[in-house]
């Protein structure tokens, strides 16, 4: 794992601090809270600059070599006759959607796997020899990890993308991807925000990498996606 850099100065202000002091954090209940005292203009601004910053740290604590061993997992998976799926809870459900339908149209078939409906008897879409893609920022989410258990009993790789890289999810998972922040954004720090974009963007590189081994052409890519604006570009028109 990549060496975690400083934690970001919003997180670094003592506990003692006093809410009422201008532009100083915060620690209510063990929350970390931005002083209220900014504009709406002001807080979009900061929300620009920490999500500019945290992005750029992914760059340095994202592993490349695991983005890498996950793609060579989907590619032995589809070798052998294959799917992937992707799973999620909360809003790491409409990534997983997203994720299964960016994957579908570069070439890599995809399904979106419902976590909670999994353990209901939806795991019957998975075979033993498909793969499992689970996100979970914290990597904790219970009904999560009971659909991780119940697929792994079939024999299913999972390959899981999350913050915490000491989580259960991490543990299960044949290979994580990184995709940790130090700050969310926002005046209380506790709304998914930073998170979602870290999440995405490595998955997005997941695409990226597939995209690159599979060399997708234009021709290819206007077949599978023939419609719209993209397809009339793809298509040369």
């Amino acid at each position: 794992m990549a060496t975690r850099r400083e934690k970001h100065p919003l997180k670094a202000f003592s506990a003692t601090a006093s809410p009422s002091d201008p532009g100083e954090t915060a620690v209510l209940r063990g929350v970390t809270r931005i002083s209220s005292c900014k504009t709406p203009l002001e807080a979009i601004e900061a929300f620009f600059d920490l999500a500019v910053d945290e992005m750029g740290a992914l760059r340095t604590r994202a592993e490349l070599d695991a983005i890498e061993r996950a793609a060579h997992l989907i590619l032995e998976c589809e070798a052998r006759g294959g799917r992937v799926h992707v799973t999620g809870i909360g809003k790491s459900e409409h990534i997983a959607r997203y994720v299964a339908s960016l994957l579908s149209s570069t070439g890599t078939p995809a399904y979106f796997l419902h976590a909670t409906e999994c353990v209901h008897g939806s795991a019957g879409q998975v075979c033993t020899s498909d793969l499992v893609i689970a996100i979970s920022n914290s990597g904790t989410t219970p009904e999560l990890l009971h659909a991780v258990d119940l697929l792994q009993d079939f024999g299913v790789k999972i390959v899981a993308v999350s913050g915490n890289p000491d989580s259960a999810l991490a543990r299960r998972a044949d290979v994580l991807l990184y995709a940790g922040v130090d700050n969310e954004g926002g005046a209380l720090n506790l709304v998914p925000r930073a998170s979602i974009l870290a999440k995405i963007i490595v998955l997005c590189a997941l695409s990226v990498a597939l995209e690159a081994h599979k060399g997708l052409t234009r021709e290819q890519y206007a077949r599978l996606h023939p419609g719209g604006a993209l397809g009339r570009l793809a298509r040369g028109e």
